[in-house]
């Protein structure tokens, strides 16, 4: 029984980690579509710049001078020190700040948080983190988790393995508003992700240098994840991102700090 249980959790370490299904598959065809901004149906223009909207203003920064613009790159610019949420419920955090960077944080806290196994958990999460109008996302969702599980050997439900963790670091992001008012927000990350195999084994093959897409929308007193079409088609596609690229810091690319 311990072996069958060892094989599942190397199965799904393999799966998640190794092949590099976690933006393709894990967060899963329905998450994809709340991470991603997407529909089922939504092509992506390829180079599509973001929204032809102003910068999300995501916390106070003074102008700096045009060969400043030049020089500076995400590892030297200020960083962005990401407020923390204000609660939990239901596996999600929860409580961001309307304005600064409070839809950035929403969507890093919410991109590290979402269960990639947990059928159940990730319901519960996703009820929480979902904007009205966005529903059926949840239940496509929960149905590709459910997939995913049985690929790699588990009950179609049921939670993580016992053992099995997964660990996401967002190390930059950047944040557009795609209306007026900056209600709704899109939000690129771009990301590690690790996992601790049972028994503490490490993780020879993380997976590394990743972009995941989440619009927010204020809704009720906080940041929720939107599918809706008209918002879905304006995400656009950063640049490329590179920590010593001034390119990169002029794109709107910030490294991400936890307070």
């Amino acid at each position: 029984m311990a072996d069958r249980h060892d094989r599942a959790a190397r199965g799904a370490r393999l799966r998640l980690i190794g092949i590099g299904v976690v933006t393709a598959a894990v967060v899963a065809a329905g998450s994809v579509a709340l991470l991603h901004g997407l529909d089922d149906d939504t092509d992506t223009k390829p180079g599509a710049a973001p929204a032809a909207t102003a910068p999300a203003s995501p916390g106070p920064m003074s102008s700096p001078s045009p060969s400043a613009t030049r020089t500076l790159t995400p590892n030297t610019a200020k960083p962005a020190h990401l407020p923390k949420p204000t609660g939990q419920k239901d596996g999600a955090s929860i409580g961001f700040p309307r304005y600064g960077y409070g839809p950035m944080a929403a969507a890093v806290y919410h991109l590290d948080e979402l269960s990639m196994l947990d059928d159940d958990m990730v319901r519960r999460q996703l009820t929480v983190m979902t904007a009205k109008g966005s529903e059926d996302s949840i239940d496509k969702a929960v149905s590709e988790v459910r997939k995913l599980r049985e690929q790699v050997g588990l009950p179609p439900s049921g939670g993580t393995p016992a053992g099995l963790t997964i660990t996401t670091n967002v190390d930059a992001a950047q944040a557009w508003a795609l209306n007026g008012d900056g209600s709704v927000i899109t939000v690129w990350m771009h990301y590690s992700r690790t996992a601790t195999l049972p028994k503490g084994g490490p993780d020879d093959d993380p997976l590394k240098n990743q972009l995941a897409n989440m619009i927010l929308q204020w809704e009720d007193g906080d940041w929720k994840i939107t599918t809706d079409p008209k918002w879905t088609a304006k995400k656009g596609d950063p640049m490329p991102y590179n920590p010593d690229s001034p390119a990169s810091a002029k794109d709107g690319w910030l490294v991400v700090i936890r307070d």
